[in-house]
């Protein structure tokens, strides 16, 4: 549950390049700009734009703007669309007090594609994300997408889970205003479908 006493509330969005992670950085602070939060959004990127780390950090506060970037240790929530980037945020911004939603369907890098690198297998990755977190959920955000008919859809299934959290200040009708003022018309239903499932598919 959203804590109203901590300020400013650490949001950190991960994902790789192509996910859409830095779009949905964008809605939620606009969504919660709206109802007279300030919100400060700055992002990191990797190597290469498109399957590079991407890292979105999103500040909100009742008292001011602060820098963009979460100092080390200081997540309060951490989204992750892709689940070993999720970890690799977590070892550096995490603490005994973060709470983690992340998506469960891995994107292999090249490395490990090639067979350079290995890529660790989700109970592992579950594991070490439930002993380093206060509390975890995975969900099946590609699945859900993939079920609508595009992956890239997996970014706003994810903010909804979000929502239905209750772990920042972000509302169903706050969220579904953002989309139906930010998303072209044609695009607009699937988005609002990704989101209700998102909702739904948070806790089972």
């Amino acid at each position: 549950m959203y804590s109203k006493g901590k300020d400013p509330l650490n949001l950190i969005i991960t994902g790789v390049g192509g996910q859409g992670n830095v779009l949905i950085s964008g809605l939620i602070g606009r969504a919660l700009v709206r109802k007279g939060y300030y919100v400060t959004i700055g992002e990191t990127y990797g190597a290469s734009q498109r399957g590079g780390s991407v890292i979105s950090h999103v500040r909100v506060s009742h008292q001011g703007e602060f820098s963009p970037i979460t100092p080390e240790g200081g997540a309060d929530v951490i989204l992750g669309l892709e689940p070993v980037e999720t970890l690799r945020v977590l070892g550096v911004y995490g603490n005994p007090k973060v709470n983690i939603i992340t998506n469960s369907r891995p994107i292999h890098p090249i490395a490990v594609l090639s067979g350079e690198a290995e890529y660790p297998s989700l109970d592992q990755i579950k594991e070490a994300v439930t002993k380093l977190s206060q509390r975890s959920w995975f969900i099946d955000a590609s699945d859900i997408a993939l079920g609508l008919g595009a992956a890239i859809l997996t970014n706003i299934v994810m903010v909804g889970s979000l929502v239905a959290s209750k772990l920042i200040p972000l509302t169903r009708r706050m969220f579904e205003q953002e989309l139906r003022e930010s998303m072209p018309a044609s695009k607009l239903e699937v988005n609002l479908q990704a989101f209700e499932k998102g909702i739904h598919a948070f806790g089972k």
